[in-house]
């Protein structure tokens, strides 16, 4: 299974991001993430779509998207000609013994800490899914409360791609 993300312009009104989602619910494909927001033209949002499958998959969910009538321009976002981060916040378990600890880990990963409480701090951090992961895995020896990821976002590299309406 090969993974692709979609960065999808789209008209800026109620119900795209429904009518997105159910043209993949309705053929059986499956959103491995979703990141939408309004561009810097408030008539237009992006949005990103991570999606799996094998190669014919992919190129049906493309075609598919390009048939909806929202949708004003798709660009498949291969890794190396793209910028792609993803954001976690994540409440860890930490006591005055502790605290240090994970404030250390967090600094190694250019982490911010946003909150401290008298029992957990919450950190975040911005980046390449594989360096959250990354963290993620350093924090197995600590309790996670809660975790949050927004999902995959990304932009193609250079001027060249860039679609004026």
């Amino acid at each position: 299974m090969k993974q692709r993300i979609l960065s999808i312009l789209v008209d800026n009104t109620s119900g795209v991001l429904s009518r997105v989602a159910g043209l993949f619910s309705r053929r059986g494909y499956n959103i491995d993430s979703l990141t939408v927001g309004v561009t810097a033209d408030p008539m237009y949002s992006r949005m990103t779509v991570v999606a799996s499958g094998d190669d014919l998959v992919l190129e049906q969910i493309t075609r598919q998207l390009e048939k909806l009538v929202d949708v004003r321009d798709i660009k498949v976002l291969k890794p190396d000609e793209s910028v792609n981060r993803e954001l976690i916040l994540v409440k860890v378990k930490a006591d005055a013994q502790t605290r240090q600890n994970v404030i250390s880990v967090a600094d190694i990963f250019r982490a911010k800490i946003v909150d401290v409480g008298m029992e957990s701090l919450i950190v975040e951090l911005t980046g390449a899914q594989n360096k959250l992961d990354a963290f993620l895995n350093l924090l197995q020896g600590y309790e996670i409360l809660e975790l949050a990821r927004t999902g995959i976002t990304g932009l193609s590299r250079g001027k060249d791609d860039v679609r004026y309406l």
